[in-house]
């Protein structure tokens, strides 16, 4: 299916879809998905610190640490990734 979409596309249709797409994607889906991605993360860090400290309480310190200072990272770093036209057609 996905096959097909990709040999029976032409490209006026291909850049009508990515600019649908690029001009869905604004700052509050951004925080959004920054929020939601860090939730998973956040867990992940946390149960990995456990493990290799044996401590909840420095887990859990390591993983509100982390949470912030990454959520940032994330958001910069998709708002710049939207600027960049390589690899877009």
């Amino acid at each position: 299916m996905i096959l097909d979409q990709i040999l029976t596309s032409n490209e006026k249709e291909t850049e009508k879809s990515f600019q649908k797409v690029k001009s869905s994607e604004n700052a509050t889906r951004s925080i959004v998905k920054a929020i939601s991605w860090r939730m998973v993360g956040t867990i992940d860090t946390i149960v990995i610190s456990f493990f290799i400290t044996g401590e909840i309480k420095m887990a859990l310190s390591i993983g509100m640490v982390e949470v912030i200072t990454k959520m940032v990272l994330y958001f910069f770093h998709e708002r710049i990734w939207n600027l960049v036209k390589w690899g877009k057609k």
